[in-house]
């Protein structure tokens, strides 16, 4: 790439940093972990890989990295573009041959959005090959504002509110999943993407949906942060600061037992006739 230019270099610094203290911050790597990157072909999946690249040079810790991406056996799909970087890389490398593309196109009807089913069939089959090769942890590439745009769509559409953790144990127990760019923003993804020129592979199956209910979240977000700049980090750091007793779950707080406190001292200060 040859000499960065300033601005680059305070682009790389910073999503370093940002994917460095995600990292610590939730304990997401640790000594002697082997990683499976999940490398889509996508900017996020590429800049995700370059960072632990440089944190496993620089960090106190050993850990393994290994890059799998999962051919869904799409029509046109580039077959050769990731073996061919990932070679150029040094980096050790899986190819997983699923055809999930055949089943989605089969069950999903047409004009319907295909990402939740396509998504569940991917997220098992790595799953399962995560525990094959005898990976401690999954990485995947959903940044900042992947995290916010999820918690809007399970409150809007699910009405349910969470989002997705920066770590996370599969439901079988058999899997932790860790998002190392969780700090990250998608704008500074892709202007990183951008001039590391990674060779991007488009998703045919599902980037070329229309209407689909996260675009319009997506949408919606970016008015905000146009009309509020920063609007988006607040939302985040919110919900990284959640306050159970203000809410309405009785699942996570005694709503049903709570009384007044008898000891508590009287707010009234006795007044005293002059």
């Amino acid at each position: 790439m040859g000499t960065l230019t300033v601005n680059q270099n305070k682009l790389q610094k910073r999503l370093r940093r940002q994917a460095g203290e995600a990292v610590a911050d939730y304990n997401m790597i640790e000594d002697g972990d082997k990683v499976m990157v999940c490398l889509s072909g996508g900017k996020d999946s590429y800049t995700l890989l370059d960072v632990l690249m440089h944190l496993q040079k620089v960090a106190p810790i050993k850990f393994e990295i290994v890059a799998v991406n999962m051919d869904q056996k799409q029509p046109g799909f580039p077959e050769h573009v990731l073996p061919a970087y990932l070679k150029e890389l040094g980096v050790e490398y899986h190819i997983v041959e699923k055809d999930t593309y055949s089943v989605v196109k089969e069950l999903v009807p047409e004009g319907k959005t295909a990402c939740s089913l396509c998504s569940r069939l991917r997220r098992g089959t790595l799953y399962t090959f995560a525990d094959e090769i005898g990976a401690t942890k999954m990485a995947l590439g959903h940044h900042r504002d992947d995290i916010v745009e999820t918690f809007f769509l399970n409150m809007f559409y699910n009405g349910s509110l969470k989002a997705m953790p920066p770590k996370l144990r599969a439901d079988d127990g058999r899997n932790v999943v860790i998002r190392p760019l969780a700090y990250c923003n998608e704008k500074d993804i892709q202007a990183y993407s951008d001039f590391k020129q990674f060779p991007i592979i488009p998703c045919n199956l599902c980037g070329s949906q229309e209407n689909l209910q996260r675009q319009v979240v997506k949408e919606m977000l970016q008015e905000w942060e146009r009309k509020t700049p920063g609007r988006t980090e607040s939302i985040f750091r919110g919900l990284q600061n959640v306050i159970p007793s203000q809410l309405a779950d009785r699942n996570l707080f005694d709503f049903t037992t709570l009384r007044i406190d008898e000891t508590a001292a009287s707010r009234f200060v006795n007044v005293v006739n002059l």
